[in-house]
């Protein structure tokens, strides 16, 4: 399926390597932040415009990730869990590896096994299965180690992506209960140290790295309720602070010694109080709700996330830590830790904006500006120092979900809708719609940036553009 690759096919035969500046290793790039360093990305492309290869590939939401010579993903198909890897200048499959899980998991629709995103390096991929655990394998595909993990109770299934800091593999396992992080060995896989973190804090969202000035490497955390950071070598709690949310989602992104995240809301409960669902549901008097009595509402496919202990019948204290989730102070939050250890004081807010929230896209940071895409294509900028609204307004010609999260290079933003449109903008505060890319598939992975080169994975497709020469 190669497409007008005459030199880099060139580059590849004489064993030209790829530049470490063009590596997109993890979830959302460089330390998850959604940036990349090169230059020369089309504004235009599609699968008749711009195309460098494409190859079909079985259903998965995990995002690519790029690494030497490779492409990674991962999928499910048939019961099987596959880590597949790419050839970056052809696009021709250069592996293929299964595994067979001897659990499954029964996961809310929207998700499925092969959410997480793996990470990849100069030794190879490590891949997260939530049915299975952690796998590693080298560059050629053969199995470096493997540690097996779970089961895990979550009713949404898990979604958060290991990341690499130094020689370790770190990977945040949050449920409904027994939340943890885990640190292993990236040779051997062999458990460095492990943190339990406080119950409550179900979530779904990729840790990132934080390196304040003379401080400690940190590693910090967006849970369903608080924001935590944990020292890097240790696992050891650090600073956190309370967030009102409707789940974490996305990642925390990081500005000089500022920690940004963005968590969606509202003023009120989004659940009634219990004392007046009993009235509305409790058909026998039990005071507990039922599925079957549950059925009437429309949250009937969420039963399994508010029964905590998956009884078959929700209790007045179940229904209170489901109802508590979004309390609190919600937004896009900027926050200086400082040297701040426990929770953090007021003192270290720097802003908070209420309007335009995400639920499941990141937030971006690019050039001193702060970007926020929401569903209807409502996009946001705000002044980095300062949160100040800059600008908000739409891309018309795709108005749909945002379940991608926006990327950066080259003077551009890209934003990716689950209908398969690609909005690409004139980075700035005062930001300008360049163009939209209609891919004509779905699209709920985020795209990757290498070299000049987009890496776009749809339902069935994985797509490689870049200006043709």
């Amino acid at each position: 399926m190669l497409r007008g690759l005459p030199t880099l096919t060139l580059l590849i035969s004489l064993g030209v390597s790829w530049p470490a500046s063009g590596q997109w290793t993890q979830f959302r790039g460089p330390n998850g932040s959604g940036v990349g360093a090169s230059t020369g990305y089309p504004g235009e492309f599609s699968p008749s415009k711009n195309l460098l290869w494409k190859a079909a590939i079985p259903f998965g939401q995990s995002s690519p990730v790029v690494a030497g010579r490779h492409v990674f993903l991962t999928a499910s198909e048939g019961g099987k869990l596959l880590t597949l890897a790419f050839d970056r200048a052809t696009g021709k499959q250069a592996w293929r590896r299964e595994i067979v899980p001897e659990r499954r998991h029964a996961i809310y629709r929207s998700n499925d096994p092969a959410s997480p995103t793996p990470i990849a390096d100069d030794r190879g991929v490590v891949a997260f299965f939530p049915d299975f655990g952690l796998v590693a394998y080298d560059v050629e595909g053969k199995e470096s180690w493997r540690h097996v993990m779970g089961p895990f109770h979550n009713f949404y299934g898990l979604a958060s992506s290991p990341i690499v800091t130094g020689d370790r593999v770190i990977l945040v396992c949050d449920q409904q209960a027994g939340s943890f992080m885990v640190a292993l060995d990236r040779a051997t896989g062999r458990v460095v140290w492990k943190t339990d973190r406080r119950e409550n804090t179900v979530g779904w969202a990729t840790p990132i790295v934080f390196r304040p000035p003379s401080q400690p490497e940190q590693l910090v955390v967006l849970g369903s309720t608080r924001v935590d950071a944990y020292d890097a070598a240790s696992g050891e709690p650090r600073w956190w602070f309370p967030v009102g949310s409707q789940g974490s989602l996305g990642t925390p992104v990081i500005s000089g010694d500022m920690v940004l995240v963005s968590t969606l809301a509202t003023s009120e409960p989004f659940l009634p109080d219990f004392g007046a669902v009993l009235v509305k549901y409790d058909r026998d008097g039990n005071t507990l709700i039922s599925a079957d009595e549950f059925k009437a509402d429309g949250m009937t496919d969420h039963f399994g996330w508010i029964d905590g202990n998956s009884d078959g019948a929700i209790n007045r204290d179940e229904w209170s830590a489901a109802r508590s989730i979004d309390r609190g102070e919600f937004g896009a939050v900027a926050v200086r830790p400082g040297t701040g250890r426990g929770r953090l004081s007021p003192a270290a807010f720097a802003w908070r904006f209420q309007k335009n929230l995400p639920f499941v896209a990141a937030p971006l940071v690019y050039q001193d500006v702060f970007y926020m895409v929401r569903d209807g294509g409502i996009i946001t900028s705000l002044d980095i120092a300062t949160g100040k609204l800059l600008k908000e307004g739409r891309t018309r010609e795709a108005l749909g979900e945002y379940y991608a999260s926006p990327i950066a290079a080259d003077g551009k933003v890209f934003l990716a809708s689950s209908e398969g449109k690609i909005t690409v903008l004139r980075a700035a505060g005062q930001w300008e719609v360049l163009g939209v890319n209609d891919l004509g598939d779905e699209i709920h992975a985020t795209p990757a940036l290498s070299d000049g080169r987009i890496y776009v994975r749809t339902r069935g497709t994985l797509y490689a553009f870049g200006v043709q020469p």
